[in-house]
């Protein structure tokens, strides 16, 4: 399949756009590259793929093909830049859109809220319209636990109520789902949502708590623990995140399987077994051999007091079922984050 990976030097697109060349998809990667965080790390993730510049000096709009995978393209390129998504469907005709590019982060929502609102909105409106006047079948793309907002029932189900998100990012998240129901009724273009849960692992954002809480301990400095450490986490590892997102990938969405025929679907993606803030900073601690100093404070605004994922659909549906444990898992990023990979180090 010929597959475009928004968001290809993220966490999640890099990691995916690896896996689908591996396996020997013809894959497109795009990214902004911004500095939202260090950059290092998103020159690190695209180097995994083979995909290198000198000086990391990869100017918008440049082919660079993968050193590993002939496969394998990236360019740098913005999804709220339209012309430039425009000419990028017109001419590469994808058979399937995997849109994982978004300006993350709940906290920065806060501060920057324009944003959100031109990556989240604007840009995945230029995707919706990409596939549609392209005639692209599938659109997958990332949506987030945090449209549960509010909802104290768990674990979360999709058929959950989705209306009290506390960030704008979430309400962001919630407002993709909208655009992509939309697209699917008006265009019958299959969409699927992927509701992705706490995601850590190798290479992962640093501005997540694993990263975080690494640095902090490796430093000899103080961690931030919110709410007292009274929180409760579905931490999902990158491998089980990305074998999820496959599966959606590869899967045909049949109108009349849907509600009110319209071939959209949404999922919850996550690991179904949540841990309790302490005991994950605990493995942290122990596969660094080293205790941290805690500082302990109040709920941030833009946070939730658990996320829990029931991903019963994914599993019946398409077969889905998390490998990782979160002891495993730690084990495998802790290694990762004291080797010569780790460019933040």
């Amino acid at each position: 399949m010929k597959i475009l990976v928004t968001g290809a030097a993220g966490f999640i697109g890099s990691k995916l756009m690896f896996m689908l060349s591996k396996r020997g998809d013809e894959v497109i990667g795009i990214d902004n590259i911004n500095d939202y965080y260090d950059v290092r790390i998103k020159y690190g993730r695209l180097k995994e793929c083979g995909i290198e510049q000198p000086n990391n000096q990869f100017e918008f709009g440049k082919v660079v093909v993968s050193s590993i995978f002939s496969n394998c393209r990236f360019i740098r390129m913005a999804i709220d830049e339209k012309e430039s998504i425009d000419q990028l469907f017109e001419s590469e005709r994808f058979e399937k859109v995997v849109n994982l590019a978004a300006q993350a982060g709940v906290r920065y929502s806060i501060t920057n809220p324009y944003a959100y609102l031109q990556s989240n909105i604007v840009g995945f409106l230029n995707i919706l319209e990409g596939c549609r006047h392209n005639c692209v079948p599938h659109l997958i793309y990332a949506s987030s636990s945090s449209v549960y907002g509010l909802n104290t029932k768990v674990p979360y189900n999709e058929q959950d109520n989705v209306d009290t998100p506390v960030s704008l990012y979430a309400a962001t998240k919630k407002s993709n789902e909208l655009m992509a129901h939309s697209y699917s009724k008006l265009y019958g273009i299959a969409t699927a949502g992927l509701r992705f849960f706490t995601v850590y692992g190798p290479w992962g954002r640093p501005d997540m708590s694993p990263m975080l809480f690494a640095k902090a301990i490796s430093d000899g400095e103080p961690i931030k623990v919110f709410n007292h450490g009274d929180m409760i986490r579905d931490f999902t590892y990158i491998d089980d995140i990305v074998e999820g997102t496959i599966r959606v990938i590869d899967q045909i969405i049949k109108p009349e399987e849907c509600p009110n025929g319209v071939p959209a679907k949404v999922y919850n993606i996550g690991c179904s077994q949540p841990v309790k803030l302490m005991d994950f900073i605990h493995e942290i601690e122990s596969a660094y051999g080293k205790d941290a100093e805690k500082v302990y404070l109040p709920m941030q605004p833009g946070d939730v007091y658990q996320t829990n994922a029931d991903t019963t659909k994914l599993e019946i549906e398409l077969g889905y079922k998390p490998h990782w444990s979160l002891h495993n898992g730690i084990i495998e990023f802790m290694e990762w984050y004291k080797s010569d990979k780790n460019p933040l180090k």
